[in-house]
């Protein structure tokens, strides 16, 4: 049977890893839009995080098996069509991830000042689309909507220490950048209460441990909330302790050296919701937020966020909103809810359309880690697997797979780029990152990454 598999972060390559590993005999194709691959762990994972990227070196272990293929820089929906993919392969999986981002609908979102954690992740991880993003960090404030890990992640990078970045794959324009950054103090602002957040206790631990930054949290926010968590799971109790506890304590006072600069210090904010950016005098860039006081109707993660009437401003000329990424269609042979961002779907079976398959943040909503994705994936790959056993997929008619769509590419001026390809291209990124002391280098403009390889 020939598989094929559009869109090749974690998703892609756990779905393409089961059927290799549980088919002896299955012929796996991996499609990706951007001649380099592995997706979010290359473009989402924080520079300072790198054993998480660990991973790659299994995905490299898979695309370098005789029986998967990697085709970059080939973009499903107007390259190729799913339908095609169709008449090439057995099955078609979908596993292109989320690759826009929920709005905050508000006034004034779109003025200069206020940017999407998605770019401005993709920024400093060097995201091609991102490449020229420029945020200005000439404020002293900043104010991320969010209480996710990609929320924390954010301000850990506007800061950490210097020293602590240089030796990550941080791309250069944006250390530089950094490094003539103005930001000292950072919040982090959410809707409901401090037992709602959704980030995780080692990446708060990581911010609370940052050097030369302090926490800022108000001992008042978290009143009653050590009896309430009581009978809470474990992972939602520890967390919730570990901020009470650093709620309550003394803070250290930061001795400050002679001529140094005052510390930097970040917040968490709750129950408010963001209801206008507010622009300068000259309309020209945000000056500040305007934020709805909630209360909670209901408890645990189904509470609602219900304003009061009452409202706050605050100061800040950088606003980030990181309040969830989302899934965009691809093809119009595919279904999709566009209520939830997700291909419709009963264990990665996409309804309606026998032979067509998705996995990841397309299946199942843009949440949860590495981890999560991986058995979501493994799921999806174990339909396909049953569904070739049980004979709902059938084999018999050939298919030509990647033979057939390099036709169609090569009828459209379209040139793949093979796993080889992104060998060359990644010891290039590594040999400019050591010469900087940095593990990479990441190349940031896809005709360079083409030029490396002599497209």
């Amino acid at each position: 049977p020939r598989v094929c598999v559009v869109g090749s972060g974690p998703a892609g390559f756990y779905t393409a890893q089961h059927i290799l590993k549980h088919h002896g005999g299955a012929l796996v194709d991996i499609y990706e839009k951007l001649p380099v691959p592995f997706g979010l762990v290359r473009f989402g994972v924080a520079p300072d995080h790198p054993e998480v990227k660990n991973v790659t070196n299994t995905f490299t272990q898979t695309a370098r098996s005789e029986r998967c293929s990697y085709y970059g820089n080939v973009t499903v929906g107007r390259d190729v069509t799913v339908p095609e993919l169709q008449q090439a392969y057995h099955a078609v999986v979908l596993s292109y991830g989320a690759e826009d981002n929920r709005v905050l609908g508000i006034p004034g979102e779109n003025l200069p000042g206020v940017y999407t954690a998605r770019a401005f992740v993709g920024w400093y991880n060097g995201l091609p689309e991102n490449r020229d993003l420029k945020p200005d960090l000439s404020c002293e404030t900043a104010l991320i909507l969010g209480h996710g890990n990609v929320a924390l992640d954010i301000a850990r990078i506007l800061l950490s220490p210097l020293q602590l970045l240089r030796k990550t794959d941080i791309t250069d324009s944006s250390l530089a950048a950094l490094a003539c950054s103005k930001v000292k103090r950072v919040w982090l602002v959410g809707r409901r209460g401090p037992l709602q957040v959704a980030f995780t206790i080692k990446e708060l631990r990581e911010m609370i441990n940052l050097p030369g930054a302090r926490p800022v949290l108000d001992p008042a926010d978290f009143t009653g909330l050590e009896s309430a968590v009581k009978d809470a799971p474990r992972p939602r109790k520890r967390l919730t302790e570990l901020m009470i506890k650093t709620a309550l304590e003394k803070p250290v006072e930061v001795q400050a050296a002679a001529g140094a600069a005052a510390p930097r210090e970040w917040g968490l904010k709750f129950q408010r919701s963001p209801q206008e950016v507010l622009p300068s005098a000259d309309g020209r860039r945000a000056r500040g937020i305007r934020l709805a006081l909630t209360r909670l109707e209901g408890s645990g993660d189904s509470a609602k966020a219900i304003p009061t009437g009452a409202v706050e401003e605050l100061e800040c000329g950088l606003v980030l909103s990181s309040i969830g990424y989302r899934s965009l269609p691809l093809d119009p042979a595919v279904p999709f809810d566009s209520q939830r961002g997700v291909i419709p779907n009963s264990s990665g079976r996409v309804q309606g359309v026998p032979g067509l398959y998705c996995s990841g943040w397309v299946k199942r909503g843009p949440t949860g880690v590495i981890i999560t994705t991986m058995n979501d994936s493994f799921d999806t790959a174990q339909s396909v697997l049953e569904d070739l056993q049980g004979g709902v997929l059938d084999i018999s008619p050939c298919r030509e797979g990647f033979r057939l769509v390099e036709s169609i590419l090569r009828s459209r001026g379209v040139r793949p780029v093979s796993f080889s390809d992104w060998e060359k291209i990644d010891a290039a990124e590594v040999v400019r990152g050591k010469a900087a002391g940095k593990p990479r280098e990441k190349i940031v403009d896809p005709e360079e990454m083409l030029q490396i390889i002599g497209h």
